[in-house]
């Protein structure tokens, strides 16, 4: 049996505990907090038989990996990691996909939080690279605040490659944001039909092998000397316009 993975804070166990309880083993809550909240996660997991464990304050934090898991942990079942055969599955249900990919973005706070911007805004996947990006790390699924569980978050080995794998099997248009003197601002490209909106990180952007990949290049108009985003922010940016124009179609 693979070694359990380890969720913590209030936001990302409950979302677990409504989303897929059958993966949680146990339940870790500080000695002494009976709070409302925790009394909501314990409800959740009654019913389906999770053992609940109390525990230091130090033992959270060996579990959690870090200081801040809010008082509770959970033991759960890892999933199976997700590639490229499981995006062609997405494609293949939902035709006019919305997609995010994330091109070496290695803060795992930032690859939370654009997470969580994904699953608010009805993103079918995240796609990152296999190697030099973050994953999903416990940190990244706190910061994620239970997005992590409403979005198919995807690793593949070559992301240029599975970015013109798509744009040959499922006609998806890749838009990519940079600062580049052809790029168009955002709110005039068009998001319709199944499109991957690309984010580089913020202080290298893309790569120029996955800029050659994008049929529209955008970029988010800045009033005064402002140049760059935050990767989390800038995400956020993008995919609320894409949902915007695609919920008025």
């Amino acid at each position: 049996m693979a070694k359990p993975e380890y969720y913590y804070g209030v936001h990302s166990v409950e979302s677990l505990l409504e989303l897929e309880p059958e993966r949680v083993l146990t339940l870790f809550t500080l000695k002494g907090r009976d709070d409302q909240r925790l009394q909501k996660i314990l409800q959740l997991a009654e019913p389906f038989g999770i053992s609940v464990q109390k525990a230091s304050r130090d033992s959270l934090e060996k579990l959690a990996g870090l200081p801040f898991h809010q008082g509770v942990v959970a033991a759960v079942r890892p999933h199976p990691t997700l590639n490229e055969k499981d995006l062609d599955q997405i494609l293949a249900e939902t035709p006019d996909a919305l997609l995010l990919a994330l091109d070496q973005v290695t803060d795992p706070h930032n690859l939370g939080a654009c997470i969580r911007t994904a699953a608010a805004m009805g993103v079918q996947a995240v796609i990152v690279p296999r190697d030099r990006s973050a994953s999903l790390t416990p940190t990244a699924r706190k910061v994620a605040a239970g997005g992590a569980e409403k979005v198919k978050f995807i690793q593949v080995t070559n992301l240029a490659r599975t970015l013109a794998h798509l744009k040959e099997t499922t006609h998806t248009r890749v838009i990519g944001t940079m600062l580049d003197e052809s790029a168009m601002p955002i709110q005039k490209c068009d998001f319709s039909g199944p499109v991957v909106i690309v984010m580089g990180a913020e202080d290298t952007g893309l790569r120029p092998i996955t800029q050659a990949q994008c049929d529209h290049k955008v970029y988010i108009p800045m009033s005064g000397n402002l140049q760059s985003l935050n990767v989390s922010v800038a995400t956020g940016m993008a995919l609320y316009e894409a949902c915007r124009q695609r919920s008025e179609v």
